[in-house]
């Protein structure tokens, strides 16, 4: 039998966040962030919330045997640099829902995957933080977790184990996602050669490139053969969930906001009056920026990735034309079906 909670148990009370899974004392380790906090931080990492130097460690047999109050879990997958921690943030609305932005419990999952997991216990212990990131946050009535893009791998899995769950697989349009990375100079260089690192893990990268091909690419080629990856990975998804996915990508999000707000909260579900909307719109999910907090606004994202391409331009053409040929190789359509809006 399940039991019930006890006042401010860890376990039950949604403040305290199920922050790291320890698979050696099969434990989930908790810390006490309420919602505000949560708001405030790009992510739920401890580099924005501060290291927790006393962490609550739970047995996930207890977990497992509790009766978790939950709220409709829902996700945003995303292949980075594409406006989805602006969504998050805008879909944490008091009275309605509440976001959860890169939670470190999945990526410890997902790492734990890596080093060979037994699948079956892996699944278990999937579910538990599904059910824990689903503990609703005082006056919320739907959750909704942006998880980090290397759990994407975990996607599939994730929508199995949650039949009622939807997904908004969000992506940046490739030339875009290509001035991100140059952009960010040898720090953006160096997170997509990571990334590939994690999708070879993960049986994620394309079928026509062997290892050694993906170590004669430049680093602009392996983002897009990482972009086309996850691209690729977004079609399985449409196909396997028609009716529980739809697909957006940034253009669309700076061309038509309040369309994309509208249709998101009526994708999940969440009822949004006129004048919820205009508060969302009017907010700090739009702006302010979601790294830094600073003033924010479409204008200045478009005159300062123009400023990008303009000094990348040679590089960002020939490598975005290449992955047009790699796509069609492939077999990787650049448009996704179950459009949003």
């Amino acid at each position: 039998m399940k039991v019930g909670p006890n006042q401010r148990d860890p376990v039950f009370d949604a403040e305290w966040l199920a922050h790291r899974y320890d698979p050696e004392q099969d434990a989930v380790h908790f810390r006490h962030v309420p919602l505000s906090a949560r708001a405030r931080a790009t992510f739920l990492t401890d580099e924005y919330l501060g290291v927790e130097p006393a962490p609550v460690p739970i047995g996930r047999e207890r977990i497992s045997q509790s009766a978790l109050p939950n709220a409709p879990l829902h996700f945003v997958f995303h292949s980075a640099f594409c406006l989805s921690t602006l969504l998050a943030n805008a879909l944490d609305l008091p009275g309605r829902s509440m976001s959860l932005k890169e939670p470190v419990i999945l990526n410890d999952i997902v790492g734990w995957r890596h080093r060979g997991a037994d699948g079956t216990r892996l699944t278990a212990v999937l579910l538990d933080a599904l059910q824990l990131c689903a503990r609703p946050g005082p006056g919320r009535r739907a959750v909704v977790v942006k998880p980090s893009n290397i759990a994407n791998g975990l996607a599939d899995g994730m929508l199995r184990l949650l039949p009622q769950a939807r997904a908004l697989l969000l992506h940046a349009p490739l030339e875009d996602y290509l001035i991100s990375i140059a952009k960010k100079q040898i720090d953006g260089r160096l997170w997509v050669r990571d990334l590939m690192v994690k999708q070879l893990r993960e049986g994620l990268t394309l079928p026509v490139f062997s290892d050694e091909d993906l170590l004669r690419l430049t680093d602009l080629q392996v983002a897009a053969v990482g972009w086309l990856s996850q691209h690729a990975l977004f079609h399985r998804l449409c196909r396997a969930f028609p009716e529980r996915v739809r697909t957006l990508d940034s253009a669309t999000i700076t061309a038509s906001p309040a369309s994309v707000v509208q249709a998101m909260f009526a994708f999940y579900g969440i009822a949004l009056s006129d004048e919820e909307r205009a508060q969302v719109l009017a907010g700090p999910a739009f702006t302010q920026h979601s790294k830094d907090g600073t003033a924010f606004g479409f204008s200045a994202r478009s005159l300062d990735y123009a400023a990008a391409e303009s000094v990348h331009r040679d590089e960002l053409t020939k490598v975005a034309a290449w992955a047009r040929v790699v796509a069609e190789t492939a077999g990787v359509p650049m448009a996704l079906p179950n459009r949003l809006c």
